[in-house]
């Protein structure tokens, strides 16, 4: 799974120009995310009394479909609650810095020291 994750977090961040100086969607959002598809795909109701269905591997598809639309539920939410969450601080106070506190990065220009002196603050 970590694989999966690692190269979200490097190809989505890139190509959808995400700032999650965290990773914390490529870590907890995919993985999350991975481990539903996964067990709609090989769960088993001999290694769990309580499912339901097996997985799709084993023959039934009601789990992964289950599963599927559990995932779509929770990221519906999910999203609904950040915009939400954003609609509200926004009231308060603005949700970006200025360009100059953003290039020379948030440490020196609201702390006055830098965490990493070799980062120059630019991705290659």
């Amino acid at each position: 799974v970590s694989p999966i994750c690692y190269f979200t977090v490097v190809l989505l961040k890139q190509k959808l120009k995400i700032d999650d100086a965290l990773d914390a969607f490529g870590c907890h959002g995919i993985g999350g995310i991975w481990g539903g598809i996964a067990t709609g795909l090989f769960g088993k109701t001999s290694v769990n009394s309580v499912a339901r269905w097996n997985g799709l591997v084993f023959g039934d598809f009601h789990l992964f479909t289950a599963q599927l639309i559990s995932i779509l539920v929770t990221i519906a939410v999910a999203v609904c609650g950040t915009l939400i969450c954003i609609g509200i601080v926004r009231i308060f106070t603005p949700l970006r810095v200025d360009v100059s506190a953003e290039i020379s990065g948030l440490d020196f220009s609201q702390h006055g020291e830098n965490a990493y002196p070799s980062f120059n603050g630019f991705d290659s």
